[in-house]
């Protein structure tokens, strides 16, 4: 019996991912352990990376699994050296080369990625964090993430720019058949195949994009890259360089008389129209959207010149707004990407029929008076019918007091120091200071988003009001103190605004963050700046090339919806969070914290009128919603209230 041959069952081989791989190479190198974790791995989302012992252990593990493995499936050269380094030092000494032969003799070892998996087991701690912080748990999340966003997924993400974007695609492309799903052909960190190209650099439009097909397949372009058939451009021979060669044909309603303009086609006219507004960027963005969306729907839809609009073809653009066709619409996307749409899902709210028509009736009055135009046909076309609604400004969505408070402390407690880290958790709480200052200045002083973005140090002061008896506080000196913010508000109108101390203190830890100080003797400086700016041509052009550029009003709002989408995730985990209060924050806008704070305000005792001149409204009467909204909290409560005194248990 003791001759007779015997069956060795093995259990089944660990698996190993492509960082554990990397992490053994360090160990085999003799990087020291703790340097290994805090490269590799996250300590919250691996236990083996917890300590330098745990994690020493397991990468020796690791390497006897691997030498095992290699045993059984590697040359009889290799067995032969790794047998005799284990019979004289007790267990395999590898190196750099003998590593890799094992890496190769040991693939059973290697774990498939599968959808499931987190992505911390597949990508660095640090991209993993930001994927996470955006609810990509997983790898089958992550290329759910970049299917429905397109090429322009990774702008969603902070700090994952183009370059890190396409390693990760790369990355999931090669791995396809083993995920069991597929990648989108325009997922890409650039514009891609048939993608808008980036501007020329030289004040052109770059890469134009011919607009035409069918209206069920249209090819689509946003306005600062389409081109126009030259049938279809309303010029005379040839519309130059916004135009495809070809014959082209002359506008029916092209003036005959001698033209203000230098315009030999709709396409130039419309771009000499916008020009007036070159120094209202909110009216130029609101008015440059009504116009692509017209030519788009005159020459792909309807096939017919702007300058060869009727009345008729106004009617039917009108009946459009109302219900554009599947394919015009779709999901917020980037205008640099392939899938951007003029419309959003569902058509124009009756309000915003109405503005697009008023913006083309004014547009084309004005070509009619500098005479490119010989008639305006919107003129003889009515309004869409709207409701006037008794309330103008909706205040909804302003966030309890309650809540306030909670997303208050939360900031603060992201915002706490981590050392002096360049990467990692240092550099993720400066982030947070940066979004702190941005929404406490507009939750305590109610400023608009673009006032906020645009709110320069320069403008701010401390102001002395001997005559007031202000309370002390041990908070420190600035809590007794009133300071004072100018800004140009809406229709360029100046207004003074009261900033809080918590505010003041917020801007002054992230001037420490920009390395400066926010009590010295400034000329000029943006109160709230990108600490970072990726080397990337459209960051680089959008901040001028400034060290300390002022964020644009859409990019102040995406720092603060990237902040609450962060928080939503965090208050998500939370049991005394509830459910009605994550959705309110879920959908919480830049917008909304001045909301908040007209509520917050009259809730307060501060007469309507000083909350009328903070908010810069023109009209007392729309202040008095704020009144209305905390009258019915009030109503609200005592219901509650009564309820209680009637209930018989």
């Amino acid at each position: 019996m003791a001759n007779q041959p015997q069956t060795l069952t093995l259990p089944p081989p660990r698996t190993y991912t492509r960082t554990d791989f990397t992490a053994l190479r360090a160990f085999v190198q003799r990087l020291p352990a703790a340097t290994i974790a805090r490269l590799y791995y996250d300590p919250e989302l691996a236990p083996h990376a917890a300590t330098p012992d745990a994690m020493e252990r397991y990468l020796r593990t690791m390497r006897d699994d691997l030498v095992q493995l290699a045993l059984l499936h590697g040359s009889p050269v290799l067995a032969d050296h790794l047998k005799a380094s284990i019979r004289q030092h007790g267990s395999a000494k590898l190196t750099a080369v003998t590593l890799r032969m094992v890496g190769q003799a040991s693939t059973l070892a290697a774990a498939v990625p599968a959808v499931a998996h987190p992505v911390h087991l597949w990508f660095r701690p640090l991209v993993a964090r930001r994927l996470a912080g955006e609810g990509i748990a997983t790898l089958g999340a992550l290329i759910d993430w970049c299917n429905a966003r397109g090429g322009s997924w990774w702008r969603s993400v902070p700090r994952i720019g183009p370059l890190r974007a396409a390693t990760l695609v790369a990355w999931l492309r090669r791995h396809e058949k083993t995920l069991g799903v597929r990648v989108a052909d325009d997922v890409d960190a650039g514009p891609g195949p048939g993608a808008l190209g980036p501007p020329d650099g030289k004040g052109g439009t770059g890469d134009l994009v011919v607009i035409g097909g069918s209206p069920l397949a249209p090819r689509l372009a946003p306005f600062e890259r389409l081109a126009v058939p030259a049938a279809l451009s309303g010029g005379e021979g040839g519309a130059g360089g916004a135009a495809t060669q070809g014959s082209a044909t002359r506008g029916t309603n092209r003036a005959t008389a001698f033209a203000f303009i230098r315009a030999p086609h709709d396409l130039a006219a419309l771009h000499a129209y916008l020009h007036r507004y070159r120094d209202r960027p909110a009216t130029l963005r609101a008015y440059t959207r009504e116009l692509e969306r017209l030519i788009l729907w005159a020459v792909i839809v309807r096939g017919t010149a702007v300058s060869s609009m009727t009345v008729e073809d106004c009617e039917a653009y009108k009946d459009f707004l109302a219900a554009p066709s599947p394919a015009f619409t779709g999901p917020k996307r980037s205008r640099a990407g392939g899938r951007w749409r003029p419309f959003a899902p569902g058509g124009l709210a009756p309000d915003s029929q109405a503005y697009a028509v008023r913006v083309l009736r004014a547009a084309f009055a004005w070509l009619v008076d500098v005479r490119y135009l010989a008639g305006n046909p919107w003129a003889a076309v009515h309004d869409p019918v709207t409701v006037t609604r008794e309330v103008a400004v909706q205040v909804g969505r302003a966030l309890p007091a309650g809540l306030w408070t909670e997303l208050r402390a939360a900031l603060d407690a992201r915002c706490a120091r981590h050392g002096n880290a360049a990467e990692g958790p240092e550099a993720d709480a400066r982030q947070w200071r940066t979004a702190r200052a941005a929404i406490l200045l507009m939750g305590d002083s109610g400023l608009r988003r673009d006032e906020a973005a645009h709110a320069r140090r320069e403008d701010l002061r401390r102001v002395d009001l001997p005559r007031v008896d202000l309370p002390r506080s041990p908070q420190g000196p600035d809590a007794a103190a009133v300071w004072a913010l100018t800004v140009t508000g809406k229709r360029r109108k100046q207004r003074t605004v009261p900033v809080s101390a918590a505010t003041v203190r917020a801007l002054r830890e992230h001037w420490a963050d920009r390395g400066r100080d926010f009590d010295a003797t400034l000329d000029s400086a943006p109160l709230i700046v990108p600490l970072v700016i990726p080397a990337t041509g459209p960051a680089l052009k959008k901040h001028g090339g400034a060290v300390e550029a002022p964020y644009t009003a859409d990019a102040f709002g995406h720092l603060v919806r990237q902040a609450i989408r962060r928080l939503t995730v965090e208050f998500g985990a939370r049991a005394d969070i509830p459910k009605e209060a994550l959705v309110q924050l879920a959908n919480t806008s830049a917008h909304a914290f001045r909301h908040t704070f007209g509520t917050r305000a009259v809730a307060r005792d501060m007469p309507v009128d000083v909350v009328q001149t903070i908010l810069g409204h023109a009209s007392l009467q729309t202040t008095s919603i704020y009144v209305r909204a905390e009258q019915q909290r009030m109503l609200e409560a005592a219901a509650q209230y009564y309820a209680a005194d009637d209930d018989p248990g």
